[in-house]
Parts: structure tokens; C-alpha cells; sequence
């Protein structure tokens, strides 16, 4: 079920997720990468949940372009009511609300965890920005690499219970990146001043 512009699926996709209490110098850079790649041609996908999620819709559209915000409710019980407003933005800038689940449809808190699958299986790569051990962006993670998808993290201080989770990702598969053009790299395009050549992206 969908609820904005379908060609959106047609552009190449990055997921950006993270933690949902977020530290400011994570928000402030889940809005600096996604407006980057939006700029670039990307589509950002994200859950439209509070912290890192809303940063990275935001970012992109920042910088003007697309995003798909995959939630796990009907469309019309969007959660969290106060992301509405973005929801609706999210659209009017020509981006898409997802979900597999009908209008009315009961949903279960288990299901953030099960709509995490759409959100890696649509994009190219995923970054993970802020994660806590036990979290839902480590599940989109591995749901990232059990589909042969790029996955990235953004490494954090030791100390740090919001970068437990991140940290560990580098042990099992996530390549550690520091920037935009690093993810770039991985997922084998080039990085240009304004747009991304999209060899090999469609599809």
C-alpha cells in the first residue's frame, strides 16, 4: 500500500537508520548524508521513526529529493502521530509512505522489526547511523546481508552505548565509513559535484 510518487522505487536507494534517542551530533549527521546522496540522484529510505529516521527524511528533503518513509501500520494509522506532518511533506515533495499492512489493519510493536526487511531489500546499501546493541537498525542490518546488500556503519566512541551497536556491525560484515563519498565507494558509483553517475543502479 502506498500513499505518493511510485517512480520514487525507480531511483537507487540508501537506507539511512539508527537509533531512535539519537545524540544531536548523530542527527546533525544523518541530515548531512542523506541531503549529500539525495543531491546525487539517491532516494533515501528510512522508518520515519523519531531520532536518526526523521534526520535522514529530513535531509533529504533538504536537499530536494526523494525519500520513502517504510512504516509498519496502515497508512492512515501512521506512527508517531506527530510525524504526520513530515508524512505529508514526505509526499508533497514527491517521495512515498509504504507499508504492507491495509488501512484498519491490527499491527503489533513486533512488526517495526518485520517491515525492517522492506526497507533493507529496497536499496542498495544500508548505513547505520547510531545503534545501541539491541536494536531495530541492527535488525535491518541483518536482514541487509542475509539479502547480499552493502552494509555500513558509522563508527563511535567505545565508550558509547549509543555506538555498541554500530561498532559490532564491523564484525559481521558492515564495512566502517566516515563519509559520504566512503559509502559512495562502496556502493561503486562515482562521486561528482551535484549528480551521481547511476550506471548500474536501476532495478
Amino acid at each position: 500500500f502506498v500513499q505518493g510518487d511510485c517512480d520514487a522505487l525507480w531511483t537507487p536507494q540508501l537506507a539511512i537508520v539508527g537509533s531512535r534517542q539519537a545524540t544531536a551530533g548523530g542527527v546533525a549527521t544523518a541530515r548531512d548524508f542523506a541531503a549529500a546522496f539525495v543531491e546525487r540522484g539517491f532516494c533515501v529510505v528510512s522508518g520515519l521513526a523519531f531520532g536518526i529516521d526523521k534526520a535522514a527524511h529530513l535531509g533529504a528533503l533538504e536537499g530536494e529529493g526523494g525519500t520513502i518513509a517504510v512504516v509498519a501500520q496502515g497508512i492512515e494509522e501512521l506512527e508517531p502521530s506527530g510525524h504526520r506532518g513530515l508524512a505529508e511533506k514526505i509526499v508533497e515533495k514527491g517521495g512515498l509512505i509504504l507499508s504492507e499492512k491495509a488501512c484498519g489493519e491490527v499491527y503489533f510493536k513486533s512488526h517495526y522489526l518485520v517491515r525492517n526487511r522492506i526497507i533493507a531489500g529496497l536499496c542498495k546499501g544500508t548505513l547505520v547511523i547510531e545503534a545501541p546493541f539491541k536494536s531495530g537498525a541492527r535488525n535491518t542490518a541483518k536482514h541487509a546481508l542475509d539479502y547480499g546488500r552493502e552494509l555500513m556503519a558509522l563508527p563511535g566512541r567505545i565508550t558509547d552505548e549509543k555506538s555498541e551497536g554500530t561498532n559490532a556491525l564491523s564484525q559481521t560484515g558492515a564495512a566502517l565509513v566516515t563519509g559520504p563519498q566512503e559509502v559512495a565507494e562502496i556502493l561503486g558509483v562515482t562521486w561528482t559535484a551535484r549528480k551521481v553517475r547511476l550506471e548500474g543502479l536501476a532495478g
